[in-house]
């Protein structure tokens, strides 16, 4: 299957980031009125959260685009900030490891939602608990009783005993269990002697020569150790029938993934159109240039706090107001989406 980055890398400035997304991946919110504190001051943008990532972009620069996958997620909290556009908000902090890199990431909320993050946390904990849909382990707590805890979504579709594992010089005989989301295997003599593969770290399943004769031979995605695991099962005729079986379910799994990740947003309605990822309004890139560019600029070239503000009548609003500095007019100020929006 194609490789699944989106939940391991951090991308920066790829246009249209928010449009393209894995097979399986699915939007479950998205929060407006968002800025790129840290990375693009003065940008506000749109945020989307998916089962496997963190994504923002810019409304007015789709140029200024940001995708963080939660895998790379060390930290992240919110705390309550005052900004200049609206006095009391809250920001979103978040610190990275990726490619043995660190980034910090703030998101300052500039929506009327106060609970505008919560999602996040609440998506990004579900992935943090289920692990066992994407990624290898070893020895790990997958059996109760000599049975196999179900996952949400799964199938066990055959459980074979007498089944070799080879990656020992004497090889050990165990259980095979085959699902719709991954591979499991553990020893008969020991079940804390395990293996639970998920389809998504998979790069080929192969039947080969080894030294015990043929073998089934599954090569596991260099995010789950590069490993090459061989399991011995006998008669052949099994063997094959087993082989063209785990063929199958790894191409309806590389078409269609399960990654776990379930979130019922309730407090949007809309959820089911909240997003088609392709009907995401774009602004015209000849005028984003002008949108919000003169109001934001006279914000951040505030007049020092040491001068009082001198006040003059205002013919266009009807009442006095604080006196526009040199090369501002009313109209650059009120009209923060620019001529646009008038032709």
């Amino acid at each position: 299957m194609a490789k699944v980055w989106e939940d391991r890398e951090i991308k920066f400035d790829v246009q249209n980031i928010h449009k393209k997304l894995h097979n399986g991946e699915r939007v479950l919110d998205v929060i407006d009125s968002v800025e790129d504190t840290k990375g693009n001051a003065g940008d506000i943008g749109r945020v989307i959260v998916t089962n496997l990532r963190f994504m923002w972009y810019s409304l007015t620069n789709p140029k200024f685009t940001l995708s963080i996958g939660f895998f790379c997620i060390v930290t992240m909290n919110a705390k309550n900030v005052i900004s200049r556009l609206r006095a009391n908000t809250e920001a979103l902090y978040i610190l990275t490891s990726s490619t043995k890199q660190r980034f910090e990431f703030i998101f300052t909320d500039y929506g009327t939602n106060p609970a505008h993050f919560a999602s996040i946390f609440e998506i990004y904990k579900k992935y943090q608990t289920t692990t066992l849909y994407r990624e290898l382990k070893l020895r790990s707590a997958i059996l109760t009783d000599g049975q196999l805890n179900i996952l949400k979504h799964e199938q066990v579709y055959k459980q074979m005993s007498g089944i070799y594992n080879l990656s020992s010089d004497q090889g050990n005989l165990g259980v095979f269990i085959i699902t719709n989301i991954r591979l499991v295997w553990y020893a008969d003599a020991n079940e804390s002697f395990n293996i639970s593969l998920p389809y998504m770290q998979i790069i080929s399943v192969k039947m080969r020569e080894s030294k015990y004769g043929l073998a089934l031979v599954i090569q596991t995605a260099h995010s789950a150790g590069n490993y090459v695991l061989g399991f011995r099962i006998d008669p052949q005729e099994k063997m094959e029938e087993i082989f063209k079986e785990i063929s199958s379910l790894y191409a309806v799994y590389s078409e269609t993934p399960i990654f776990g990740v379930d979130y019922d947003n309730t407090v949007k309605e809309k959820k089911e159109e909240m997003l088609r990822i392709d009907d995401i309004p774009e602004i015209d890139e000849a005028t984003s240039n002008e949108i919000n560019s003169k109001f934001t600029m006279y914000l951040r070239e505030g007049d020092s706090n040491s001068r009082r503000a001198t006040l003059s009548y205002c013919k266009e609003l009807g009442f006095a107001i604080e006196k526009l500095r040199d090369g501002f007019s009313i109209k650059d100020l009120w009209n923060v989406m620019g001529d646009a929006e008038e032709k």
